[in-house]
């Protein structure tokens, strides 16, 4: 079905990453809300600091994607990359001091969100600078 469309099947392959991103994001950001206390980080973290971050954020990576399957690579690339630091930052948890134990299931999913955020930017650094998408005049859609 995408063998013979390359551009679709970038856009196939970045859809899934960006939804499974968003999921692990989901996931780590709604437990680190809920049990605030129990996650190590900075003292002016807040629950609904948390949860807004997730709130505004989703959107900006929606719109990469979208702008990504318009052929619009720059703006994709920006939004995404912005969108990633929401991933990438939860190993950040680890910087600090640890004042409970934290459980396995808080591992995971800071583990799972960072690594999801490691594999949007390597899919956009291979789409901007191995496959040089952005030089595409032909646009994705």
């Amino acid at each position: 079905m995408f063998a013979s469309n390359p551009s679709k099947r970038r856009q196939m392959i970045l859809l899934v990453i960006i939804t499974f991103n968003i999921i692990s994001t989901w996931l780590h950001y709604t437990d680190n809300a809920l049990f605030l206390s129990q996650y190590p980080g900075p003292e002016w973290f807040t629950s609904v600091g948390v949860i807004s971050a997730v709130v505004v954020m989703t959107p900006v990576g929606l719109l990469g994607y979208w702008f990504y399957s318009k052929g619009i690579f720059w703006l994709a690339y920006l939004l995404l990359g912005l969108y990633s630091i929401t991933s990438v930052s939860s190993p950040g948890h680890y910087f600090f001091p640890m004042v409970t134990p934290i459980s396995w299931k808080m591992h995971s999913l800071i583990w799972l969100d960072g690594i999801m955020g490691v594999l949007l930017i390597g899919f956009l650094l291979w789409s901007s600078v191995v496959l040089k998408e952005w030089r595409s005049t032909s646009v994705g859609n």
